[in-house]
């Protein structure tokens, strides 16, 4: 299988990490997302033009990392279950990744471009929206795991690879260090190997990123 993704995409971030606990073998394939020659070479694979994209041995093509975790979890037998069999469990997991996705992940990708423009060029209402609904998860998540060691039980799952890419830009932008159980939660989602594999995938550019910041 092929993964074609942005290494500095959270949902890549997700994927990767999703697809090491599954202990399956792939390959990345990079996607110059910041390049226009770049997108317009991907979207001759995928026209949506989002990574990241999943393609198997026989061309067929799974994108949207939520998918791409579902189709690892149902075929592979190996490495860490992501989604329970019992049903109620599931949905339990299937929640709070979407609620991730949908509420902190894209708040905290606002706010990380809103904070890269002038001044002048920010949107103070996106900005504000933003920061609502992350709080809104802070304190959400934070409730959650006072209970339990991972965000959907005392299992590890597809949640908590949806937190660790959100929370690991959080931290630089909205900072959640006033919620200790998420800062523990955190130090325990580093700590796993699959994260150490994906965050490797980005390494480069992030340092380059930050050379440049410097």
């Amino acid at each position: 299988m092929k993964l074609y993704n942005y290494p500095l995409s959270s949902y890549g971030l997700k994927t990767i990490m999703a697809l090491h606990e599954k202990a399956v073998e792939f390959e990345t394939e990079f996607v110059n997302l910041i390049d226009e020659q770049g997108r317009l070479e991907y979207r001759k694979l995928y026209p949506i033009g989002k990574v990241p994209l999943l393609v198997l041995d026989d061309g067929h093509i799974i994108p949207e990392s939520t998918i791409i975790i579902e189709y690892a979890d149902a075929h592979f037998d190996t490495g860490t279950r992501l989604i329970p069999e019992d049903k109620d469990a599931a949905r339990r997991v299937r929640f709070k990744d979407r609620m991730i996705d949908l509420y902190l992940n894209d708040s905290i990708t606002n706010l990380t471009f809103q904070q890269r423009k002038a001044k002048a060029d920010q949107d103070p209402a996106l900005i504000e929206r933003s920061e609502y609904r992350a709080r809104v998860m802070y304190e959400f998540m934070d409730t959650a795991l006072d209970k339990t060691e991972w965000l959907a039980g005392d299992f590890f799952s597809m949640a908590d690879c949806s937190a660790a890419p959100a929370l690991f830009y959080a931290q630089h932008v909205y900072p959640y260090s006033d919620y200790a159980n998420i800062v523990s939660y955190f130090e325990r989602l580093t700590d796993r190997d699959s994260w150490e594999k994906a965050i490797a995938h980005a390494r480069p550019l992030l340092e380059e990123r930050a050379a440049a910041n410097a």
